[in-house]
């Protein structure tokens, strides 16, 4: 058990390299999806035009997209961009669902209510419709950053270093430590990753703990009164 001591810089480097390479897409892909999915729940046509789109998205093997981008977007196929942008495209596939099954599941009523209390269309999405979705919204989240964990390591099979480099290294110099600490590091990313989420969630809805009554709280219960 020499590698892991005689390799800790590297170790550390890849990590925070696979962090980006993870992270980066999802607030890219979020970016993009929240207001894909918005215009799509109010929309009969555009609803099934862009959860199948999304749907087609996410069939396309990662490998694949790793090799064309490069010819698409004019970079080398080394290129740490490929990655982003592929896992951005499965993360828009991921979250542009369940963005919009989170703003479907805000009730009417809700929105009626603040309607009538004077908010105007962007103040209403900001104040009511968006913290409302966060709950269902998060979900999908969370799904889409654990699985971009594991994908940035298939870039390491084209040159692009992350963690997926200990595994691809490991298996060429045949050090089962290496490929093993690798392993390891990537499930406690992930478990790390998700925990923080989880947290997250916790404190954009503490509105909705027992005891606590802000604006969604009183508008809910006039769209329940309604």
């Amino acid at each position: 058990m020499t590698w892991l001591p005689e390799n800790l810089d590297l170790l550390l480097r890849l990590t925070g390299t696979h962090l980006f390479q993870s992270v980066l897409p999802v607030v890219l892909g979020l970016l993009i999806s929240v207001p894909l999915a918005r215009m799509a729940s109010g929309s009969r046509w555009l609803r099934p035009v862009t959860i199948n789109g999304a749907a087609l998205l996410y069939t396309i093997p990662s490998l694949t997209l790793f090799v064309v981008l490069p010819v698409i977007l004019g970079t080398r196929i080394t290129s740490i961009t490929n990655v982003i942008v592929a896992l951005t495209v499965y993360v828009i596939a991921i979250l542009v669902r369940s963005c919009t099954d989170a703003f479907e599941s805000v009730d009417p009523a809700v929105l009626q209510a603040a309607t009538a209390m004077g908010y105007t269309r962007t103040q209403r999405f900001w104040a009511v419709e968006l913290p409302l979705a966060v709950p269902v919204m998060l979900a999908g989240v969370r799904t889409a950053l654990v699985a971009n964990i594991s994908m940035v390591s298939v870039g390491a099979v084209i040159g692009v270093q992350s963690l997926g480099t200990l595994f691809t290294d490991g298996l060429r110099r045949s050090i089962a430590e290496e490929i093993l600490v690798g392993v390891v590091v990537t499930v406690v990313l992930a478990v790390l990753l998700d925990q923080v989420l989880r947290l997250a969630g916790l404190f954009l809805t503490r509105w909705q703990r027992p005891g606590r009554v802000d604006t969604r709280t009183r508008l809910a219960a006039t769209g329940g009164a309604a």
